[in-house]
């Protein structure tokens, strides 16, 4: 009798590109949620992409960073109220968004900021290189400094509305009102710092009120700090979540008349195991870093910049040696399947790897000598996996 078949039986191919579960780009992806929004408050250019949302005239997203939508559903213990709106997401489907590739914070808060996927809004990972420099631009916490403006040159959706009439603003932490990420991904409108999650909750539903039309952000970080330090499912993990649900509760019952919220998230997330043959490290591994100029991205979701000439040599070389557990694609064939969105602006091709890397398995590619932190992290994201892809978006209406 045959043997059951395990995660790390060997696959006689590597994987297909085109078997990648793409990014539900233009009708149910994070970039898609706030021209939905802007265009039910008739703010000129906007598309309402997300077909299922129906208009309100005050609008507020909750973002959650690091709440994806498998790890809500499993643990509808410590997020009862959370749980208690899982029917209504994406307009009453019960069905999740997608975050867009890779599934990492700075990407997905300019997709929701911009209303763009990443090939358009040019900050397609973790880190990557920086085509005018050739260094590698950690793009979340914006090092080594690059001017904000070029790098990401479209308007915010807070700023399109802004301009149209609509009462924008952002309720959150003071650290980030003036970082180049919220310049570029956020801006527009008023931003407001408050340090507690109660009093951002307070002053969203506030903010809410003071506009006919409104617009309104507010976000919570600590989900996903717990989740990479602790793990998902961790005592640290879950009791962040009961903080994230009373917040939403707190919020939800503050709104004010002709109201929407909705619940979202910039990512979900995956535990993985520790030892070789969950965490390769690309530091210790002569194959992998053969004709390797730059390594960017992160764990699971890698951009592999080759020195000149030899990017085919490390598209083949990557291929066989994680194939089976990454989908590795070149820079065109990864554009050509969508995984940046439909279109790349002509700024932003280079910014992409001559080789993509994306975790299938559970398995990450450490630096432990560049990378110390980062490969040092229980919780990981970035890839296309529902773990990691699929988001909630709860909703709210008074």
């Amino acid at each position: 009798m045959a043997q059951p078949k395990t995660a790390w039986d060997h696959h006689p191919e590597p994987l297909a590109v085109a078997s990648a579960p793409t990014p539900e780009y233009g009708s149910g992806s994070l970039a898609d949620l706030l021209p939905t929004l802007a265009a039910g408050l008739g703010v000129p250019g906007m598309t309402a992409a997300i077909p299922e949302l129906t208009p309100a005239d005050r609008n507020c997203v909750f973002l959650i960073d690091g709440l994806g939508w498998e790890q809500l559903k499993a643990h509808p213990e410590d997020a009862p109220f959370m749980t208690s709106l899982l029917a209504t997401s994406r307009g009453g489907t019960g069905r999740p968004l997608t975050a867009g590739y890779p599934a990492t914070t700075a990407t997905s808060l300019a997709s929701v900021g911009t209303g763009l996927p990443p090939g358009a809004h040019g900050l397609p990972g973790y880190t990557v290189r920086n085509p005018d420099t050739g260094e590698l631009m950690n793009q979340l916490r914006w090092q080594p400094w690059t001017p904000p403006g070029p790098w990401q040159p479209y308007p915010t959706v807070f700023q399109l509305a802004h301009e149209a009439g609509v009462h924008a603003a952002q309720v959150s932490s003071p650290t980030f009102e003036n970082t180049p990420l919220t310049r570029v991904a956020l801006s527009g409108g008023t931003f407001l710092g408050r340090l507690t999650g109660e009093e951002r909750m307070d002053l969203a539903a506030g903010q809410l009120a003071a506009g006919d039309r409104s617009l309104v952000y507010t976000y919570f970080a600590e989900v996903d700090g717990a989740g990479h330090r602790f793990g998902v499912d961790s005592d640290a993990w879950r009791g962040q979540l009961m903080y994230a649900d009373r917040l939403v509760q707190r919020l939800a019952e503050q709104l004010p008349p002709r109201s929407a919220l909705y619940v979202t998230a910039d990512h979900g997330m995956i535990d993985v195991p520790f030892g070789e043959q969950h965490r390769i490290d690309f530091d210790e591994d002569w194959e992998l870093s053969a004709g390797v100029a730059l390594l960017g991205g992160e764990g699971r979701a890698r951009h592999v910049y080759a020195v000149p000439g030899a990017a085919n040599d490390v598209l083949t070389c990557w291929r066989e040696v994680l194939g089976e557990q990454f989908w590795v694609a070149s820079r065109d064939q990864a554009i050509e399947a969508g995984w940046f969105g439909p279109h790349i602006d002509a700024r932003v091709y280079d910014r992409i790897g001559d080789v993509v890397a994306a975790a299938r398995d559970d398995v990450l590619l450490i630096a432990s000598e560049r990378e110390p932190k980062e490969s040092a992290m229980v919780g990981n994201h970035g890839s296309m996996t529902p773990a990691e892809q699929l988001v909630p978006l709860l909703e709210v209406r008074s």
